[in-house]
Parts: C-alpha cells; sequence; structure tokens
C-alpha cells in the first residue's frame, strides 16, 4: 500500500488588497464568457429564447433537444437561468442544462461560431506579421509567385 502525503501549501493570509484582486479577477472571467440575463418561452415559435447582456438572444428550438422536447408547454415556460446565466433549470424537474452546450449541439450555430472565430482569427495581426510586411515594403511589396499561373 502506498501511502500519499499532503502537499504543504504556503497560502498567503487573505487581505483586503488579495480580496480586492480575486473580485477583479473574477469580473474579468464573468466578462469573457456569455451570461445569458434572461430565459423566455416562445410558444408560437416553440422555442426558448435566451437573451445576453447586449440585447442579442438565440432561439432554441424545443423540439432540437431531447432534455427539453419531454416539458409540457407550462415547464417550459418556468425554465429559469441558473450557475451564473450559463445554464438553463426547471428545479422541479431536477434539469440543468448548460447554454454553451445546447448551441455546441446545434449544427448551424457550430458552423456560424466557426465562421465568426475564423474570420477575427484571420484578421489578427502579430509583431511578426507586422515586421514580415514592413520588410516586403522595403523589398517592393509581396514577391511574386514563381512558376507558371494557370
Amino acid at each position: 500500500m502506498t501511502t500519499i502525503k499532503a502537499k504543504k501549501r504556503d497560502n498567503e493570509p487573505v487581505t483586503e488588497e488579495v480580496m480586492e484582486q480575486a473580485i477583479a479577477a473574477g469580473r474579468r472571467r464573468r466578462a469573457a464568457s456569455p451570461h445569458a440575463t434572461q430565459v423566455s418561452y416562445l410558444p408560437q415559435w416553440e422555442a426558448l429564447a435566451v437573451h445576453f447582456a447586449d440585447q442579442t438572444a438565440i432561439l432554441l428550438p424545443v423540439a432540437n433537444y431531447a432534455e427539453l422536447a419531454s416539458l409540457t408547454r407550462a415547464e417550459l415556460g418556468r425554465i429559469e437561468l441558473g450557475y451564473a446565466g450559463s445554464a438553463l433549470c426547471l428545479e422541479e424537474r431536477d434539469l440543468h442544462v448548460s447554454i454553451a452546450g445546447l448551441v455546441a449541439a446545434s449544427t448551424s450555430l457550430m458552423k456560424l461560431a466557426s465562421t465568426v472565430i475564423a474570420t477575427r482569427n484571420g484578421a489578427r495581426s502579430t509583431l511578426a506579421k507586422t515586421l514580415a510586411v514592413r520588410e516586403n515594403g522595403k523589398k517592393g511589396g509581396r514577391p511574386r509567385k514563381s512558376g507558371a499561373a494557370g
């Protein structure tokens, strides 16, 4: 039998400054990830609308999600936000579903997200790119492709 000893940790005491830094770090993390501010059931669409702070929303058709499809209209109307706006919850059914997971289960929403990410990443400029552009500019611009164009 192997004995495992706990690691000795040098935890710093919690001071006002440490507490303020932790709170600020939490706010930065929260601002960096989307959290819903409201959820509502739209019976005419048979969908849940998940609203965000910037006045955007996504519509999630109930029939597309097994977790939601078995709920009655009344239960769908009682769904609330939980886990700091990152999940849809219905306590009476012990239902807790991640909003990100619902989005990930939608092929069209994932394709849209992939396109947005690719566009954003393609537009990024690094120091290396900037220096390469400057060097190429000094030489007369981007070098021409060698070989026959076809």
